[in-house]
This record gives C-alpha cells, structure tokens and sequence, in this order.
C-alpha cells in the first residue's frame, strides 16, 4: 500500500499539477501582498521570490525530469496567476502584456535551473550538490545586490543579503553532514553567483523590462 500511495504521489500528472497549481496560488498571492508594507512591496516585486519556491519544489520531487519541467511550469503559472489576478483587480494595461512575456520567459529560464538545484542538493551526486547549493543561494544574494547596489533600498536588502548568507550556511552545514567531500564549494560560490546574478539581472533582465 505504501509503495502504491508513493508512486501516485509520484506521478508526473500528479507532480505537475501540484506545481502548477501551486504557481497559480503563488502568483494570487504575490498580488494580493504587493504594496502592504513596505517589505513586502519589495519582497513581492522581486525575481527571488518566486524562483526560490522551485528550488523547494526540486527538492521534494524524485525524478530529476520532472524536477526541471515542474520548475518551468510553476513559473509560468504564477506568471498566469499574478496578472489574471491584476485583470481581475482592474490593474492590468495594455502595457503590461510585454511585462508580462518578459517574466515569463524569466521564468522558463530560471524555473528549470532552479529546480535542477533543488532536486540535486538532496539526490545529486559528487560536486555538483555544493555547487548546486550556491545556485539556490545567489539568487537570495543577488536580489539583495540588486535592492541595494541598484534601488538604493539598503533596509531591504540587508534582509535579503542576510537571509542568503543564512541560506548559504544551512546548505554549507547540511551538505557536510550529507558527506559530500567539496561541500564548502557551497560557500565559495555563493556568493561569486550572487554577483553574476546582479549582474545579469541588471544588464539583461531589467534593460528587457525597460524596453517594454
């Protein structure tokens, strides 16, 4: 009975609905918290937040495929339930339709990497778990570069920079207790990721949504 509950649960027709719905649900509520306190407004107005969630996705699913193509949908998802939410909320323009496109291919690139990092720090093997690590943590610290470096919203990206390095630190300790020999790689490359994030985040994501 176990064995036959485990594999329903495993289902790819289970697994990606669960994520997509997910998404949905992520994308509602994105909308709905945006703008209530002024944490929040950046916390809901920011990449990391809804990438993140694919990195845990990747950790619960098994299969490594459905790890990737669950980690594409939940971003297209809550793209789809972040501005029908806006339709329905009377905040969405015409010129909102290139914004929307731009996140939605945000999504389908960093969704999939995302959560390959998620499934391989907990089922991967070798140096790729500590490298995959750093992946999900630069996200945090780039966001916080970003609000920082970029938006001059320092209150703010004192908390994401400290969530990152807390987030670094737990993945550094868990892979060591996982006995993974490199797993300080983590830890290195956290933060170098970090930066290539802020980058790329400030030269290809951000010029693609001023172009909009």
């Amino acid at each position: 009975m176990a064995l036959v509950t485990a594999s329903r649960y495993d289902a790819p027709v289970t697994v990606l609905t669960a994520t997509g719905v997910f998404g949905l649900l992520l994308g509602w509520a994105t909308y709905a918290l945006h703008g209530t306190t002024p944490l929040l407004e950046r916390v809901t107005n920011s990449t990391s937040t809804w990438i993140i969630w694919t990195a845990l996705a990747g950790v619960l699913i098994r299969d490594r495929r459905l790890a990737v193509w669950g980690g594409a949908l939940m971003m297209l998802t809550t793209c789809g339930g972040y501005y029908a939410a806006s339709t329905l909320g009377d905040t969405f323009g015409s010129g909102a339709l290139g914004t929307a496109a731009v996140w939605s291919v945000a999504g389908l690139v960093g969704g999939p990497i995302l959560g390959w990092a998620g499934w391989t720090v907990r089922r991967g093997r070798g140096d790729l778990r500590p490298v995959a690590g750093a992946v999900i943590a630069m996200v945090v610290l780039g966001e916080g570069c970003w609000l920082g470096l970029a938006l001059n919203y320092w209150g703010e990206a004192v908390a994401f920079l400290t969530v990152g390095v807390l987030l670094t630190a737990l993945l550094t300790v868990y892979l060591a207790r996982a006995g993974v020999r490199r797993y300080w790689l983590c830890a290195v490359l956290a933060p170098v990721g970090g930066l290539v994030f802020y980058l790329a985040e400030k030269a290809i994501l951000n010029g693609l949504l001023e172009s909009v």
